[in-house]
């Protein structure tokens, strides 16, 4: 099993920034790949940007150049840098990790991101 704890959301004005961090624990040895996905309200869950332990990073062409995904393997913890915010950015943010591909077999609890036009 693996926990996964985030932390970062909230209310911000289009164009603004935030960072969401997320932090695993349990049993993590297995794990290759962290990262996020987002769900707005009437839609599918998608891909924001997912990053393995080599640093291969894998990004949603909607958040390109905007958003930034980091980690750092020692702390077991997946940040997300989200710059330049839209308000169709809007949604539940989920942490997710996987052993293999990018993310799935572990979600967090979410965190509300809420940009404001």
């Amino acid at each position: 099993q693996v926990q996964l704890v985030e932390s970062g959301g909230g209310l911000v004005k289009a164009g603004g920034s935030l960072r969401l961090s997320c932090a695993a624990s349990g049993s993590i040895f297995t794990i290759n790949a962290m990262g996020w996905y987002r769900q707005a309200p009437g839609k599918q869950r998608e891909l924001v940007a997912v990053i393995t332990r080599i640093g291969e990073r894998n990004y949603a062409d909607s958040v390109k150049g905007r958003f930034t995904i980091s980690s750092d393997n020692a702390k077991n913890t997946v940040y997300l840098q989200m710059n330049s915010l839209k308000p169709e950015d809007t949604a539940v943010y989920y942490c997710t990790v996987s052993r293999r591909g990018w993310g799935g077999d572990y979600w967090g609890q979410g965190t509300q991101v809420t940009v404001s036009s």
